[in-house]
């Protein structure tokens, strides 16, 4: 399906400018990509939040049915990576909206809702989600402010604009730990089954949290997917980055290139190439044998004439031979698809490409065999990420693999938010994914699918975009997630998860923190 013309147009009337002072401190992002190596595995990464943690509640309000409450912490971020949370973004703050009245003392579901992009404050969720989710199924919600977001956004920031590329990683390792802080809250104060949910980012991020808690979680991310690799380099988010400034400060600081973009790695393109290359491996072969044939021929048609001279002459004189063929500047392998350098799309224009030596015009046989071997292959093998029939987002100006920026933008996405470097949830069966079919936001081709990282988990597709699908399947999201807690209704209680504990105490915590900043 072609991606969504009204996700690209909204993305157009929007004015906001991502990453405008660019990659972030480079000591900040190597602690960043070090730490990820901790938060990624289940069993270190909940050892950092003591379940004693402490919550401060601030207000209480009770109404006719419900009860709402906000409350706050410092982030434990924080307390592990001092320095890296800016100080406006290192107070979490949340509410709580609970009913008067459980329909069962022993079932008091509550879900923790994380926000997409440009969703600041509570009342988005508070009033779209949380609300409807108590009146329909008596689901408590907790709403949480992301880090950069409303009461936590840094005074210099405008709007939702994050300044570095960094900040990102950041707002995902607040949430990851912060969840953790009110699992750990919702679990001393009664409540269960508990669950995570977001759209967008929003679900993103919901993911990676729900990969840390070793008890049966409810998880319900809407409108992302595996990685957020794609969102940035070529979703409709691309083109609110300024690539020109990313690649100039990436060449102009040694420790970006010489340092930091060997601490990342981009997860799908290796798999996909793999499977793009046993597709083809029987079609290669021959044509690689044919191609050597070829050369072989035009080798002693060269040593048999003593032409003197450029290659262009050489190919010239070749043309007396009949047999002799242009394979040897990889046009067979490349017949269907002719990679548009300047735009990334493929050209499919009929085009006789087996033509003969004799019959190719001299001034035209200059451009094909100027081209490096190295990018007529990877034309030929690269992943559908770079070689797919539908139209791409211009972003580079040139071919992505002669882009070091974009590729490094890639690593780091993939290596701080790829699942695949996640742990799996405990119980990926409490798993509802939903997805958009035609999401230009949030694009799912040459990424590695939830099925096969989460086998399980259940993925449902909508015949929308991604902001069609926000707009107008509301309600859906939202049954989605009640379908998921009464699944949670079965293995509440009976399955008491992994034997994990956190041997360290808040106050131990605040002691090592201490030593830390002294």
């Amino acid at each position: 399906m072609p991606p969504s013309k009204l996700d690209s147009l909204y993305r157009r009337m929007l004015i906001t400018r991502f990453f405008e002072k660019g990659w972030g401190k480079p000591e900040n992002l190597r602690k960043v990509f070090q730490f990820r190596k901790i938060i990624s595995s289940r069993e270190s990464c909940f050892k950092l939040v003591p379940r004693d943690y402490p919550v401060e509640i601030t207000k209480k309000e009770i109404s006719g049915e419900s009860t709402l409450i906000e409350g706050q912490f410092l982030t434990p971020l924080e307390l592990h990576l001092p320095g890296v949370v800016p100080k406006a973004s290192q107070q979490a703050h949340f509410q709580l909206l609970i009913p008067n009245k459980w329909k069962s003392e022993k079932h008091k579901p509550v879900c923790i809702h994380l926000a997409g992009t440009g969703d600041h404050f509570f009342w988005r969720r508070r009033n779209f989600v949380a609300k409807p989710l108590l009146k329909a199924a008596n689901i408590g919600s907790i709403i949480l402010e992301n880090p950069f977001y409303g009461l936590r956004k840094p005074n210099d920031q405008t709007r939702s604009n994050l300044h570095n590329v960094s900040d990102i990683f950041v707002m995902g390792g607040c949430l990851i730990l912060e969840c953790l802080v009110l699992l750990h809250w919702c679990e001393r104060n009664g409540f269960g089954p508990l669950g995570v949910t977001g759209l967008s980012m929003g679900g993103h991020m919901a993911s990676l949290a729900a990969t840390n808690w070793p008890k049966p979680l409810v998880l319900v991310p809407c409108l992302s997917w595996s990685t957020a690799s794609a969102v940035f380099t070529t979703g409709v988010m691309s083109q609110s980055i300024n690539w020109d400034m990313l690649e100039t400060q990436y060449f102009s600081d040694g420790q970006y290139r010489e340092r930091l973009s060997k601490m990342v790695t981009v997860i799908d393109d290796a798999f996909s190439a793999g499977q793009s290359f046993i597709k083809n491996f029987n079609q290669s072969l021959h044509e690689l044998k044919e191609d050597i044939s070829d050369t072989r021929k035009i080798q002693e048609h060269e040593r048999n004439t003593n032409t003197c001279g450029d290659i262009y002459e050489t190919q010239a004189a070749s043309s007396c031979s009949p047999d002799a063929d242009s394979s040897i500047f990889l046009t067979k392998s490349l017949k269907n698809s002719k990679l548009d350098s300047d735009n990334l799309t493929i050209d499919n224009s009929k085009q006789d490409l087996s033509q003969k030596v004799d019959g190719i015009d001299k001034d035209a046989l200059p451009k094909e065999s100027t081209k490096s071997t190295l990018t007529n292959l990877m034309k030929f093998i690269l992943p559908l990420s770079a070689q797919n029939k539908s139209d791409k987002i211009d972003i580079t100006k040139t071919n992505w693999w002669e882009r070091e920026a974009l590729q490094f933008m890639r690593g780091m996405m993939d290596e701080c938010t790829h699942l695949k470097n996640f742990s799996v949830p405990f119980d990926t069966s409490l798993i509802i994914a939903v997805c958009a079919k035609d999401d230009a936001y949030v694009p799912r081709e040459g990424c590695s699918s939830l099925e096969d990282i989460w086998p399980g988990a259940e993925v449902r597709y909508l015949d929308a975009g991604h902001v069609s699908a926000y707009v107008l399947h509301q309600k859906l999201f939202r049954s989605c997630i009640i379908e998921a807690f009464d699944r949670a209704k079965e293995v509440y209680g009976k399955d008491t998860g992994e034997d994990l504990k956190c041997d360290i105490t808040y106050q131990q915590l605040l002691q090592k923190y201490d030593k830390n900043i002294s």
